[in-house]
């Protein structure tokens, strides 16, 4: 060093201040180990959210998906009544009159 400046840590490495280098330590430590893991805000607790959020998207996706089949199918039963009449008999089973009806079991 030169002569005119001092080590900033000087007074760190005299002999009787060698109990404040483990104390900082273990302080910092109890800290960091709180803050990770006990804070009300913690990582553990961004984690978390991080992963449910990323579950909630894809859910969204997954409806969104859903919902633009149902318009699709929506609007093809609205512009064609064949096809109106075609769902209303296989999902809900329904007979024209006329029609012979056997029941299978």
């Amino acid at each position: 060093m030169e002569e005119g400046k001092k080590d900033r840590w000087a007074w760190l490495k005299r002999k009787d201040h060698n109990y404040l280098l483990p104390f900082v330590i273990v302080v910092t430590l109890v800290v960091a180990l709180w803050l990770l893991f006990f804070a009300h805000n913690s990582v553990l607790s961004w984690i978390k959210a991080s992963v449910e959020e990323k579950a909630q998207k894809a859910e969204m996706a997954r409806l969104q998906a859903e919902i633009d089949e149902m318009e699709r199918e929506t609007q093809a039963l609205r512009n064609n009544p064949d096809s109106l009449e075609t769902f209303a008999r296989e999902t809900y089973h329904f007979a024209a009159p006329g029609d012979e009806v056997y029941i299978v079991e």
